[in-house]
């Protein structure tokens, strides 16, 4: 999933020649998972129809403060258009344009949104060799930069006008590319690897039958979809689990067994910036696994069990620059346990649940937990959605490193 997905798009498409690749443009978007809503200047209406850009954004098109052929008497507010974006990309971005958004002219409704707007803005410029060249051109750039907005630069190749030289807008798929890795490249946990367990183990008693848990993996995949969201390159050792992810950046390892996870954690763990244990793993697995299917008999069956090996202990020995983050489920003196595993497994943060809590636990779609770090300082939160969840470990996270 790109980093896009989610996010408001406000294009605003000025009147231009490069404006008919606005369709693709708007396309590209969409398929990133954005929503997309379109302004246009009355002259871009020359080059392409609102008709089209609202077909493929699937949201109707502006182009006027007022539209005078409606029978509702609909205002197009600028206010309301510059507050919803996320972000705001005008392409093709022409000289009259830029010159008019670099001085704060506000003649249209495409530049009252712009002036309007309190998110990132970037702009593609579009125009001939000379007019790209103008120094009135290069001034309106350089105010626009000045200004903090993100020019996305115009390339060379044959233009309308014949000739052959810079000033041809970027092609769609850049501009999406180029938008995507402008994001990434602010995002707070870029050029970071994390490494995240996540569901139950299951231990075999035989072919058929094995000793589980009620770990479905929701927690864990909602961290790995929050980490990659952030930028990180996320490693997710996953027991067997239904959920699913979001980001190509997110590298899935499938296990069943404890000893499974234990040996793909530690073929990755010296190279991770931070490693999050959210899975349930089983502390105890059969002695002997039975080759074939145990019949059922009358007389009761007896199944001698062994430990596991400690995974999270494990790390914590090895742990130099790794910031080491646990999970504690408990029934009972839920603090002072949580508290205990913190210490006695090196860790630097632990996230407590407690069964208690109704909506926390397994296969449930909210939690509440309560972060303790190293430092003992324990901070409570409100009963949430997992994926709110896992912001706010993320949040604490990002204030520790």
């Amino acid at each position: 999933m790109s980093i896009l997905s989610g996010k408001k798009v406000l294009l605003g498409i000025s009147g231009g020649i490069a404006a008919y690749k606005t369709a693709t443009l708007v396309r590209s978007f969409v398929k990133a998972g954005a929503e997309v809503k379109v302004v246009l200047t009355p002259a871009a209406k020359d080059f392409v129809t609102p008709l089209t850009l609202s077909t493929l954004s699937k949201n109707p098109v502006n182009y006027a403060f007022f539209d005078k052929e409606a029978d509702n008497g609909l205002w197009n507010s600028h206010v309301d258009l510059g507050l919803w974006a996320d972000l705001m990309i005008i392409a093709p971005a022409t000289a009259n344009t830029m010159s008019k958004m670099a001085n704060g002219a506000s003649d249209n409704l495409l530049l009252a949104c712009y002036l309007s707007a309190k998110c990132p803005v970037y702009f593609a410029p579009a125009m001939d060799l000379d007019m790209y060249k103008h120094p009135s051109t290069n001034k309106s750039i350089t105010k626009l930069q000045d200004f903090g907005n993100i020019m996305i630069p115009a390339t060379s190749g044959e233009l309308a006008s014949g000739l052959i030289g810079e000033g041809r807008m970027a092609e769609p798929d850049d501009i999406v590319y180029f938008i995507e890795n402008n994001i990434l490249s602010k995002l707070p946990l870029k050029n970071k690897t994390i490494l995240l367990t996540a569901g139950p183990t299951y231990e075999a008693i035989d072919p058929v039958r094995f000793i589980g848990n009620r770990s479905t993996g929701k927690m864990g995949y909602s961290l790995a979809n929050t980490a990659a969201s952030l930028g990180a390159k996320v490693i997710l050792i996953s027991g067997p689990s239904f959920e699913k992810v979001d980001y190509p950046s997110i590298d899935i390892i499938k296990v069943e067994s404890a000893d499974e996870m234990y040996n793909e954690v530690h073929k990755y763990f010296k190279n991770v910036d931070i490693v999050i244990a959210t899975a349930a793993v089983a502390d105890y697995k059969p002695d002997n696994i039975a080759t074939q299917k145990i019949k059922k008999k009358d007389a009761k069956l007896q199944i001698d069990l062994v430990p596991t090996k400690d995974i999270l202990a494990s790390m914590g020995k090895l742990k130099a620059n790794q910031f080491l983050v646990g999970f504690a489920l408990e029934t009972n003196d839920e603090l002072v346990n949580a508290q205990g595993k913190l210490k006695r497994k090196n860790l630097d943060m632990i996230v407590l649940n407690s069964l208690k809590d109704k909506g926390a636990g397994f296969a449930t779609k909210t939690n509440k937990i309560t972060i303790i770090d190293k430092s003992n300082t324990v901070k409570e939160f409100a009963l949430k959605s997992k994926k709110e969840v896992a912001k706010d470990i993320f949040d604490s996270i990002l204030d520790k490193i």
